[in-house]
């Protein structure tokens, strides 16, 4: 059995998905880009746009009754590798040490709206 899982605190899908489905324990979280729930903006910089989409994760995991201590596997999508080692400072201030996730990150030729940064998670609720 599979639940949806869909969260007014972060934007609307723009296409045929669900924010997050919840299946055997786990929930398995869409790609998040970095736009602003309240107004549909995205930020400027990369740093921000990062700390967007971990907000969007967030408010997607707290929907689910979850935190980012669930989290056991994320891929991150960028358009730029040089960007990482900002994008994955960001990143790691809102996880907790030694909780860490296993994780890729990968350069893409382009993302969805323009945006540098795009992040999807999968969570255990078990």
């Amino acid at each position: 059995m599979k639940k949806i899982i869909n969260s007014e605190m972060a934007p609307a899908a723009i296409g045929p998905y669900s924010h997050a489905v919840l299946a055997g324990g786990f929930l398995y979280i869409s790609g998040q880009v970095p736009v602003n729930p309240e107004n549909g903006s995205v930020p400027e910089g990369v740093a921000e746009q990062a700390a967007q989409v971990m907000e969007n994760l967030k408010a997607i995991l707290t929907e689910a009754g979850l935190n980012f201590e669930n989290a056991v596997k994320a891929t991150i999508f960028l358009t730029n590798l040089d960007d990482f080692q900002v994008v994955n400072d960001v990143y790691a201030s809102y996880l907790a040490e030694g909780s860490y996730p296993a994780r890729e990150c990968v350069q893409v030729s382009r993302l969805p709206r323009g945006v540098d940064v795009e992040i999807s998670m999968i969570a255990y609720k078990g």
